[in-house]
């Protein structure tokens, strides 16, 4: 039978106590929710946005006096709800959810189309799908169909002549505040004030607005409910019972400076248009916090590096630590994917002068990784290998960073005390990796060699000590008092 987004049950859902059921979006108000359990991690991430997206549209905080006094009950969040439910029909004879108000013409693709990771036609033909794949989903339920037709619309990458790419283009990087109790409280720490919209505000109501000729759509011309409902691929779905195919047709709505709230943003320069942020791999090293987990330290109306406006607000409205933020999204190489992020790290205030610090202990890192890397050059080539060594370094010392911010965000904190227990963990991880490369075979190596290997290791033994130059300024820009400098004979005694 036909389903309706609103009024059905179709969200599958885990409990508290492990067990799984199948809800109805007004339903997400009970305490006992822990997540949304799709079985793809994008799903999820994108079941979040709609759901928030949703609450948005029919129930959304005016300000924070409303948002502190904003529990709903299932009851009242359906009745809000229900006003909407005659344009979240997914199929029939009027308009459809996030599709074409009218029929296209065609030959309809399968319905793998709607996810990322699937071959395109061109790659398929030219049997080039060895990461992306083809042919695994040859009919669609209906409810895993409208989650894949949210998140392909949501996360969409650039897809050939006219096809055109979501609001925050290919993947993007999408950061929600967790305060970890549940379902709905996650949704409702998200969702950004406002008024609620109106059923004809959403863009499949009426013809799609296309961009044959350059047509844009800005953030002044549409609800910002568009930034959670936009239609920049224009679909209609072919089936009853469930999902057969998916007919596209270029030239969608083509949005331009949008700031969509769950995302980060960032300017080349000062001046520039904000651009959205997206994974660069499958992981999120600490080097890429700021302005995601931290905020820009030096950040102002023209700030280079933008927290989402979520992340930004959870604060003022909380008055305490999240438990932590999800990050999460594709990882894009043009229209390729490569991996999907989805990381978890500790969401904690900072007041400006710890936002300063920890982008000092960043930069500090940095430096350390510029040392090894040249020390390096000895025993391995420029490269994968060299690059596998340095992301390696920033995994090892990921935690003495999240270590070193849980004592940042104390009242009072000691950063100097701070600074240098930061340095000794990253002094002691880069020479330890240094040493697990060198060793083995240093007792076979020719003696020119074997001094070469030697001298590169007490450069980055000086570095970390600071006993060189680097090391001086390095130590400096922390706040630290270097030690004297050492004779040549103590220095390699030191090393």
């Amino acid at each position: 039978m036909p389903l309706n987004l609103i009024s059905d049950a179709w969200i599958p859902v885990r409990m508290k106590d492990g067990t799984r059921r199948i809800i109805s979006p007004h339903q997400i108000v009970d305490p006992d929710i822990a997540a949304p359990d799709w079985p793809r991690a994008d799903l999820n991430l994108a079941c979040y946005e709609l759901l928030i997206g949703l609450v948005l549209m029919a129930a959304p905080p005016e300000d924070i006096d409303a948002w502190e006094d904003g529990a709903l009950t299932s009851d009242e969040l359906k009745a809000r709800l229900s006003a909407y439910a005659g344009a979240f029909d997914l199929l029939g004879d009027g308009p459809r959810f996030l599709q074409d108000l009218e029929p296209l013409d065609g030959e309809p693709s399968g319905p793998d189309l709607l996810f990322i990771d699937s071959a395109g036609g061109n790659t398929a033909k030219n049997n080039a799908d060895l990461i992306v794949h083809r042919d695994r989903y040859e009919t669609l339920a209906l409810p895993l169909a409208a989650m894949a037709l949210y998140a392909f619309q949501q996360f969409a990458p650039s897809g050939g002549a006219g096809n055109r790419t979501s609001m925050r283009g290919g993947g993007p990087l999408v950061t929600l505040a967790d305060p970890g109790t549940g379902l709905w409280d996650l949704v409702w720490s998200n969702v950004p004030f406002g008024t609620p919209a109106s059923p004809d505000d959403l863009p499949w109501m009426r013809p799609t607005r296309t961009s044959e000729k350059g047509q844009t759509v800005g953030p002044g011309q549409s609800h910002p409910i568009e930034a959670f409902f936009g239609v920049p691929r224009r679909l209609r779905l072919i089936g009853d019972e469930v999902v057969t195919g998916v007919v596209q047709r270029p030239y969608g709505t083509n949005y331009a400076l949008w700031q969509h709230p769950l995302s980060p943003y960032y300017r080349m320069k000062a001046g520039a248009e904000l651009l959205p942020r997206h994974p660069a791999s499958g992981r999120l090293p600490y080097r890429n916090w700021i302005g995601i987990l931290l905020s820009d330290p030096d950040k102002s109306k023209d700030g280079l590096r933008l927290r989402a406006t979520t992340i930004d607000e959870f604060f003022n409205r909380h008055q305490r630590q999240a438990k932590r933020m999800i990050a999460a999204g594709w990882a894009m190489d043009n229209m390729k994917p490569r991996d999907f992020l989805w990381a978890e790290l500790p969401l904690l205030s900072f007041d400006t002068q710890a936002q300063q610090q920890a982008e000092t202990l960043i930069g500090a890192a940095g430096e350390v990784v510029f040392g090894l890397r040249r020390a390096l050059a000895i025993l391995i080539a420029e490269g994968t290998s060299r690059d596998v060594q340095i992301e390696q370094f920033w995994m090892a010392t990921e935690a003495d960073f999240t270590s070193a911010l849980m004592q940042l965000a104390k009242p009072g904190f000691d950063a100097a005390k701070i600074s240098a227990g930061f340095l000794s963990a990253l002094g002691r991880q880069a020479l330890a990796q240094f040493d697990a490369l060198a060793l083995p075979g240093l007792s076979e190596a020719r003696i020119e060699h074997a001094g070469k290997i030697v001298a590169e290791r007490r450069m980055l033994a000086a570095l970390v000590h600071g006993r060189n130059k680097a090391g001086q300024k390095l130590w400096g820009s922390l706040g630290l008092e270097p030690p004297a400098r050492s004779t040549p004979a103590k220095q390699e005694e030191q090393a």
